[in-house]
């Protein structure tokens, strides 16, 4: 794979990645017990914290790809993570690139369930 295949495939991924995170598309969202348990206000505090989330950088986002990340929504420190799983949800993907080889599944927790 060329350098440029290989930008072009972390774009991919990272569009894929950012679409299920932004908008809840293209993929099954999943929240901890700890995260669901919260009160509405601390809920949708998480949830929009999620979705806004752009301090990437290489320390927190080595690959490119969007696909974790560590922040503060209120009192709470939260974890999200995206993994990419056959369409089965059994096995990892072969190709995270590849929407007809890869189901996304977000998890948000809170940092201490992790």
């Amino acid at each position: 794979m060329t350098e440029t295949q290989s930008a072009s495939r972390t774009e991919t991924i990272r569009a894929f990645n950012d679409r299920l995170r932004i908008r809840g598309e293209g993929g099954k969202t999943v929240l901890s017990r700890g995260v669901a348990t919260l009160p509405p206000d601390e809920l949708v505090s998480v949830l929009r914290g999620v979705a806004a989330f752009a301090a990437f950088s290489p320390s927190n986002d080595p690959y490119g790809e969007h696909d974790c990340a560590i922040f503060d929504a209120g009192f709470h420190r939260v974890l999200w993570k995206v993994d990419y799983y056959d369409h089965d949800l059994q096995y990892l993907s072969q190709d995270p690139a590849d929407p007809e080889l890869t189901r996304r599944v977000l998890t948000i927790m809170l940092a201490e369930e992790y």
